[in-house]
């Protein structure tokens, strides 16, 4: 009789094939499925050993010298000592070292002393690059140096949220290496120390074209050496960078060093996709560099904001999946891989597993070079590595061991990612995918939902539930339609990944091909922007939770509790139904049903003020669904969400009263999904950046604008207004953008509304002089000018002398708005006072003796 080793007959092996064809057919043929004999129970010895060296990583990273030497010196005695009293055991007792698994916590213990040895020396030999050299101390003294840096991530433009009436400074942002330092009094250092620095910029109007021409620091690539006068500050949290370096003098970059080869080429590859983005829709064109290699230069703020709301932000950086999508189109369904039945481009090109396998390799290291092999690129290169390469067995089992590891090399090899939100995250979200999903989908496919719907809902429904804890910290908020959101997208991202990536392969060589390909790929790109932007829209996508990590295990216990009722539920379907429909109505709070369960709008409001922080923006009812919106405020999302709770889908005419940001930036929010007659804006074109803004969004939407002046009537339904400034004569200049506001006069039915928008005393004293000055007695309502400002004229308050005084401004701002002064003078002609600051929203209803005010 043969020993099994020697071979088979072929009767076994016709056996062997027949049981491999029956395990594949049970399998279904769906992505790492396997039949429940290959599986056995998850393997978790080299979870603790991962779990405690990110520990160890995130602690000593601060950790004095000492702490260090003392921690890892002291995990390797004890070690030692485990491993030896396990060798003496099994000396004494014959047969031990297969007398099944009594043994393993000891070694288990050892591996995590050693993990711990390991990653307490990594931390600190990390923590120490930032305390070592000249650039802390440099730092601490705010001291002025001469820099040579080698860049080391994509340059980029930060404009920080409007907080005022123009926005805060451009400027552009990159992580660099600080080589060699060059002080006052001529002492020169040698060093390797990470900064990040911050270049205060301007985009400057090109004369050729409508737009702005970018920074030339844009254009640079990392490992680029550069030689920069800066301000050399502390970093504001800590973090990975020794000290910031503020760049003053930003005119044209001194380049030392020109870019590595493969930076050149990575460049070259990206200029290609955003070429071949250009021609493609504004969202399409700025999302799609994104989805494919995490180039988010082109995403606008609001975009941004509208994937946060939605928990979408993951699919704006770079991640393993990207990777995965890429290598599963190579090789097929990955529990194929190792099996005839394999399928893919691979096998139908003829090619080899062995070649296939280095051809993976190749689209790996291609990757990491096109989306800069930075930290985050590699964690995801290593995470969607060795998770496809665990798949490929067809064994679920086998992918925990495989993140472990990831974990545990990662952590290893940057300490610093221990410290990250973003690979908490990524892990959180693996992790869910290999343990809750399966199991999820499987409860699922039981109760009849199909196979794919099970797997995607399962699979949305578990990291979020593992993410969220974090997520809120981040954001002091819970989204409700996140998982809806994910799930409209998943069929949309894998499509436009590899319609994206052979845009960006082929647009070096053949630009016309590379501009079909995008424009295929922008088809489900823009979905994806649609999705975000619908589900950001929606009154209750999201409901407030405490920031802390208090709060993340209030929720962590609320998603329990959640789940344990949700086992109960599905035994209901009638319950199920209705809590569905429950949730369903929360979240997109249609405004009749709204009206009923919370009194807002009450019903026949005249005139709202929406809160949207430190701004103005308002809105005269018109009819059913209609309204004029004065001034959009600071935030699309904000204003968008204001006018979707007041019902508004018909805009004739949008007045902006002034180009100041904090009254046109949220424009975007106020034409999206709306119909728009026109914009009016005033004469007064300063600052002309933002008037810039306001042309280029109407001219993107078909929206026409004019110009407004004193004198003008209109009319639409039972709404009429008045312009009584700014004045048509085109040689009154004023002396800022405030003086030259449109203020309105507006009469909705009895009603009389006064608008001043930012009007400032000199104007205000001109207004009273100018031929409406006698039409402005006696308003019943008056929107206040300038957030409530301590500069008014007394003589135009006493004039309008309002029932009703309204005031935009935003909680704890900085200016002092409303001034105790200006709310002094108004009550003591006997109005009412209000402000979006302590009363949120407000709605004005009723006329005569029946006015009244309503907040929301």
């Amino acid at each position: 009789m043969r020993e099994e080793g020697e071979g088979y007959d072929d009767r076994r092996d016709e056996g062997r094939r027949g049981t491999r064809a029956a395990v594949h057919a049970a399998s279904g043929g769906r992505l790492g499925a396997a039949h429940p004999r290959q599986e056995g129970p998850t393997d978790l010895r080299l979870v603790p050993p991962a779990m405690a060296a990110w520990a160890t990583s995130a602690v000593m990273l601060d950790a004095a010298p000492a702490w260090v030497t003392g921690t890892a010196v002291g995990c390797l005695i004890l070690a030692g000592v485990l491993m030896t009293l396990r060798v003496g055991r099994v000396g004494r007792v014959p047969g031990a070292m297969t007398g099944g698994r009594s043994g393993w916590p000891a070694v288990t213990a050892a591996a995590v002393l050693v993990c711990v040895a390991a990653a307490a020396v990594s931390a600190g030999l990390h923590g120490a690059d930032l305390r070592r050299g000249p650039l802390p101390a440099l730092a601490e003294r705010y001291a002025t140096v001469i820099a040579e840096a080698e860049i080391t991530s994509d340059p980029r433009f930060v404009r920080p949220r409007v907080r005022g009436p123009a926005p805060a400074p451009t400027a552009v942002l990159f992580e660099a290496d600080v080589r060699r330092v060059e002080t006052r009094d001529g002492a020169t250092m040698v060093t390797r120390t990470p900064v990040l620095m911050v270049v205060d910029v301007e985009r400057r109007r090109s004369s050729s074209s409508a737009g702005d021409r970018p920074s030339p620091w844009l254009a640079l690539l990392p490992s680029t050496r550069v030689r920069v006068t800066a301000r050399v500050v502390p970093p504001a949290d800590g973090g990975d960078i020794a000290a910031v370096l503020r760049v003053r003098d930003p005119k044209v970059p001194e380049v030392m060093g020109e870019p590595s080869a493969a930076q050149r080429l990575a460049g070259r590859l990206r200029a290609g996709l955003r070429e071949a983005t250009d021609g493609l829709a504004p969202d399409a064109r700025a999302l799609l560099p994104g989805l494919v290699v995490g180039d988010t230069a082109r995403i606008t703020p609001e975009l941004d904001e509208a994937f946060k709301e939605t928990d979408l932000a993951h699919t704006l950086a770079v991640s393993g999946s990207n990777l995965t999508i890429i290598l599963v189109l190579l090789v097929g369904p990955p529990g194929l891989a190792q099996r005839v039945e394999r399928r893919g481009l691979a096998p139908r090109l003829g090619i080899s597993l062995r070649t296939t396998a280095l051809l993976g390799g190749a689209l790996t290291l291609g990757f990491v070079i096109v989306c800069r092999p930075d930290p985050s690129v590699l964690r995801a290169a290593a995470c969607g590595a060795v998770a496809l390469l665990a798949l490929a067995t067809g064994r679920r089992r086998s992918l925990m061991p495989a993140l472990a590891t990831a974990v545990l090399l990662l952590v290893l090899y940057d300490p610093w990612l221990s410290r990250s939100y973003g690979f908490l995250l990524s892990v959180l979200a693996t992790g869910a995918l290999l343990t809750l999903a399966p199991r999820w989908s499987a409860a699922l496919r039981a109760r009849r939902v199909p196979p794919r719907l099970a797997e995607a809902l399962a699979a949305a429904a578990a990291a979020q539930a593992l993410c969220a804890p974090v997520v809120a910290v981040l954001s002091a908020r819970v989204s409700l339609v996140a998982v809806p959101c994910n799930l409209l997208v998943e069929f949309a991202i894998a499509p436009a990944t590899v319609l994206g990536f052979a845009a960006l392969a082929t647009a070096p060589w053949a630009m016309p091909v590379a501009k079909a390909l995008a424009w295929c790929a922008g088809w489900p790109a823009g979905w994806i922007a649609d999705v975000a932007r619908t589900g950001a829209a929606l009154p209750g996508a999201g409901v407030d939770w405490p920031g802390s990590w208090t709060g993340a295990v209030l929720l962590a216990l609320a998603t329990v509790a959640l789940l344990l009722a949700g086992r109960r539920l599905v035994r209901h379907p009638w319950w199920c139904g209705a809590c569905g429909v429950l949730l369903l109505l929360a979240v997109v709070q249609p405004p009749p049903l709204t009206r009923v369960v919370t009194g807002w709008p009450p019903p026949g409001w005249r005139f709202a003020m929406c809160d949207v922080g430190q701004g103005d923006a308002t809105v005269l009812a018109a009819g059913a669904g209609t309204g004029v919106v004065v001034d959009a405020g600071p935030d699309p999302v904000l204003v968008d969400r204001c006018l979707r709770t007041l019902g508004i889908t018909r805009i004739p005419l949008v007045v902006l009263t002034h180009f100041h940001a904090d009254h046109v930036a949220g424009l975007p929010g106020v034409l999206r999904g709306r119909q728009v007659g026109a914009i009016e804006t005033t004469a007064y074109q300063e600052p002309s950046d933002q008037a810039e803004f306001v042309r280029r969004e109407a001219a993107a939407r078909g929206v026409p604008v004019t110009r407004a002046a004193a004198g003008e009537e209109r009319r639409t339904g039972g709404l009429s207004w008045r312009v009584v400034w700014p004045p048509a004569d085109p040689t009154v200049v004023p002396e800022g953008p405030n003086d030259a506001s449109v203020a309105l006069l507006v009469r909705s039915a009895g009603l009389r509304l006064l608008l001043l928008g930012d009007l400032e005393p000199p104007a205000q004293r001109a207004l009273l002089r100018s031929p409406a000055g006698p039409l402005l007695a006696g308003v019943d309502v008056l929107k206040v000018a300038h957030h409530g400002s301590a500069y008014q004229d007394p003589g135009l308050l006493s004039r309008a002398a309002p029932r009703l005084a309204l005031i935009s401004a935003g909680a704890d701002n900085t200016y002092g708005h409303p001034a105790p002064g200006t709310v002094a003078a108004l009550r003591a002609m006997g109005a009412v006072v209000l402000s979006t600051d302590r009363d949120g929203a407000l709605a004005v209803t009723g006329e005569g003796a029946e006015l009244g005010v309503a907040g929301d």
